[in-house]
């Protein structure tokens, strides 16, 4: 596969990582990398050195935009940040089923009433179900977080390659996000739980988040070429 001939079917399913705490190095990242990612992933890194600006600059430049914030506090608290998250044009922002019914519900209707307030599609909440870094919840756990975000009203989860089938009874109600994406024979970082991107795709994965596999390499562009060839051989 040539530079740039990325299939529209795969570059909708990647999500780039943008873990730094500058926003010129991040959109530097982003341009770079556009051809191959059709979402970028705005976490606690980047949002603290930038605020909702770093989730405005990715959407106006026509990335769907994964606002990576972890949502976990009282219900209230919850609601308003939500709130104005639901301004910032993201696509997604994710809060911890760990939080209860309540506190879900909270997010979904504060994402709801600020796009509302600005005529902006509502950002799908993502239910952040076990991290790729816990290797001791097991499937009991998984599936109560899971039944717990449909019927709160996300429109998604965020689990772990490994996951996936025990997700597979919501397929048809819940996005589902997966992160620890390696390539084969990769490292695996601080991620315990990881898969290679063919066999996340093959488990069910809807949107692949895709870091320091491609980031880190010392050729981002190459990186990001042999993981679209990888998915689309």
């Amino acid at each position: 596969m040539a530079d740039h001939e990325v299939p529209e079917e795969v570059r909708c399913r990647l999500c780039l990582v943008l873990d730094v705490d500058d926003l010129v190095a991040a959109r530097r990242t982003a341009d770079l990398l556009a051809p191959w990612f059709g979402t970028v992933k705005v976490g606690l890194e980047l949002f603290s050195a930038a605020g909702p600006e770093a989730v405005a600059t990715f959407a106006e430049s026509g990335f769907d935009v994964f606002c990576d914030l972890k949502l976990h506090d009282i219900p209230n608290t919850v609601r308003s940040t939500a709130r104005v998250l639901g301004t910032s044009g993201a696509r997604w922002v994710t809060v911890h089923t760990s939080g209860g019914a309540p506190m879900l519900q909270a997010a979904v209707e504060g994402l709801t009433e600020g796009a509302a307030s600005v005529g902006s599609t509502i950002p799908g909440a993502l239910g952040v179900t076990v991290l790729t870094s816990d290797d001791v919840a097991g499937a009991e756990v998984l599936t109560a977080r899971c039944e717990l975000a449909a019927a709160s009203g996300c429109e998604g989860i965020v689990c772990a390659a490994p996951d996936l089938p025990t997700t597979d009874p919501w397929s048809d109600r819940l996005v589902r996000v997966v992160p620890g994406i390696r390539m084969p024979g990769g490292a695996t970082h601080d991620q315990a739980r990881v898969a290679t991107p063919r066999e996340a795709l093959a488990a069910g994965a809807d949107l692949l988040v895709v870091g320091r596999a491609v980031t880190a390499a010392v050729d981002p562009v190459q990186a990001a070429t042999d993981l679209a060839a990888h998915l689309a051989g």
